[in-house]
C-alpha cells in the first residue's frame, strides 16, 4: 500500500502519515508534486518488453507527454539478483535536483522517494500503479532498498535522460532508509 509521511526536516520522528491516495495527491499537489494512480489499458505479462509496457499505459503516457512536452520514454527494471544493485542504489541516495521533471510510474514493485521542497520532508512510498512527478529543481533522493524490486516507466524532456545535481546536504543520512521505513509502517 502506498504511503505518504510528512515530517519536519530536522525531526523525522514527528510524522504525519496517510495511505489515502486522494489525500496523498492533495498534500503532494500543495508542494507542486503530481501523484496519480493508473491502471493498465491492456493485460501485461511479467516478462513484457519495454514496448509492451509502454503500450499498456499509452493513453496515460501520452497525456503526460502532451502536458510536459516529454521527448523520451523508457522502462527501467531492477531485481534483487542484479549484480550492480548496491552501486545503483547508492547513486540515488544523496539529495539532488534535476533541471527537468523526474517522472516515475511504478508498473510493479516499489520504491521510496524523499522530497525536500521546504522545511519539511515528504517520504512517498510508491507501489504498483503509482505515478510521481517531481518538479524540476526540487531537492529529493530515492531509496529502492537492499533487495530492490521494481519496474518503472520514466519520462524525460532531456533526451539524455537522468542527470542529477547533488546538493551536498547530508540530510538523507538523518532519515530512515527504505527498509527501516517499511518496518515502521508494519
Amino acid at each position: 500500500m502506498s504511503h505518504l509521511t510528512i515530517c519536519p526536516a530536522d525531526r523525522p520522528e514527528a510524522a504525519t502519515i496517510t495511505s489515502d491516495p486522494a489525500v496523498m495527491a492533495d498534500w503532494l499537489g500543495e508542494a507542486g508534486v503530481l501523484f496519480e494512480r493508473w491502471t493498465t489499458e491492456q493485460p501485461l505479462a511479467a516478462d513484457a518488453s519495454q514496448e509492451a509496457v509502454i503500450a499498456a499505459y499509452q493513453g496515460s503516457v501520452n497525456r503526460l507527454i502532451d502536458r510536459y512536452e516529454f521527448r523520451s520514454v523508457d522502462v527501467v527494471s531492477l531485481r534483487p539478483d542484479h549484480p550492480q544493485k548496491d552501486e545503483l542504489r547508492s547513486r540515488f541516495l544523496n539529495e539532488h535536483t534535476h533541471a527537468e521533471y523526474e517522472v516515475r510510474f511504478f508498473v510493479e514493485g516499489r520504491g521510496l522517494f524523499y522530497l525536500h521542497p521546504d522545511e519539511r520532508v515528504f517520504m512517498v512510498l510508491c507501489e504498483q500503479g503509482d505515478l510521481l512527478s517531481v518538479p524540476a529543481g526540487m531537492k529529493h533522493w530515492f531509496d529502492m532498498g537492499e533487495n530492490p524490486h521494481f519496474k518503472c516507466i520514466r519520462l524525460f524532456t532531456n533526451p539524455d535522460g537522468w542527470i542529477a545535481d547533488v546538493t551536498g546536504d547530508p540530510i538523507a543520512a538523518r532519515f530512515p532508509n527504505f527498509d527501516q521505513h517499511l518496518a515502521s509502517l508494519a
